[in-house]
């Protein structure tokens, strides 16, 4: 496997896989996190266009993708019942996805991130407890409540390499 930056070529496969995964969460119990209309084609050109789109390949197929932040993420700022592990800087990764013709997609992706960073801040549905599992089984703690843009809430997590 091996991890890249999408490009805008890649929008059919990135969307397809998205697909996927939302097909995937409504059948496994967790209808509203995505449902079919989450991440939209606009956001995904977005996230292409400012370099924060990274696909996960097998022999330069797509399998997986997500989005990674190195910036603060503001709906972070506040978070309830517990606290971040600490203030320093960090990576925040959001809408993984996969199609689920590739196992260890999860692990690959997080094993590449402790290598480019000693922080990584994560949030779940609380619905995804797919995700929640495949987050905590990666040595992230569970932080607190977030909020999202629209209000709702999220469980959070932080791995940090100071906190092995």
């Amino acid at each position: 496997m091996n991890i890249q930056k999408a490009e805008m070529d890649d929008l059919p496969a990135i969307m397809a896989i998205y697909k996927s995964a939302q097909n995937f969460m409504i059948k496994t119990g967790n209808p509203t996190q995505w449902g079919h209309s989450y991440p939209t084609r606009d956001l995904v050109k977005k996230d292409i266009c400012k370099r924060i789109c990274y696909l996960i390949c097998d022999d330069d197929s797509p399998h997986g993708v997500f989005a990674l932040f190195n910036k603060a993420e503001p709906t972070y700022q506040y978070i309830e019942n517990g606290n971040w592990l600490n203030e320093d800087e960090y990576i925040t990764l959001h809408r993984i996805a996969s199609d689920g013709k590739l196992k260890g997609i999860f692990n690959f992706l997080i094993e590449y991130c402790k290598n480019i960073s000693n922080n990584i801040r994560i949030d779940t549905h609380p619905n995804n407890h797919i995700m929640q599992n495949q987050i905590e089984k990666n040595d992230f703690k569970k932080c607190g409540t977030i909020y999202v843009a629209d209000g709702s809430a999220r469980i959070a997590y932080q791995w940090s390499k100071n906190h092995e």
